[in-house]
């Protein structure tokens, strides 16, 4: 008696269809990962530029007016413009090439200077930066941001 082993069609559909859920999770998970993974290069670029304006702050007691004052890099990357000063204690980042069309309208990062609640003024320590959408400055869709920022 020849007995014959494999699988049967049943089986084989039941394989291809838990197959076809998983992927149907994992390429949008794997989809957002990778547009995080490039917003990052947003923070990045925004925090090298906060520790050229708090120095300046520190040293001349004003924010500086603009990037060039300021110390920043003026050079962006593949999926960031430079940073750009946008009045005092604002630094603003734009996504551009792949990440700005993966984002759409909402694709700048923005940072803003904290000085004990109020605005940075001469004698008034920079407490921290705020990076959170509230300000209107930073308007990329929260699930891309660090978790800091949400």
């Amino acid at each position: 008696m020849n007995k014959q082993s494999g699988f049967t069609l049943i089986e084989l559909m039941i394989v291809v269809a838990i197959i076809g859920i998983l992927a149907a999770i994992a390429i949008p998970a794997y989809q957002d990962y990778t547009v995080r993974s490039k917003v990052t290069e947003l923070v990045n670029a925004a925090g090298v530029c906060k520790t050229s304006v708090a120095e300046y702050y520190q040293s001349k007691g004003a924010m500086p007016p603009d990037i060039t004052t300021s110390g920043c890099s003026d050079v962006g990357t593949a999926n960031s413009a430079p940073p750009a000063i946008k009045g005092a204690g604002k630094i603003e980042v734009d996504a551009s090439g792949g990440l700005a069309t993966q984002l759409g309208a909402s694709n700048q990062y923005g940072l803003v200077a904290d000085c004990q609640g109020a605005a940075c003024a001469g004698d008034k320590p920079i407490t921290g930066w705020n990076c959170a959408g509230s300000n209107g400055i930073t308007k990329i869709l929260p699930k891309y941001l660090p978790a800091s920022c949400r």
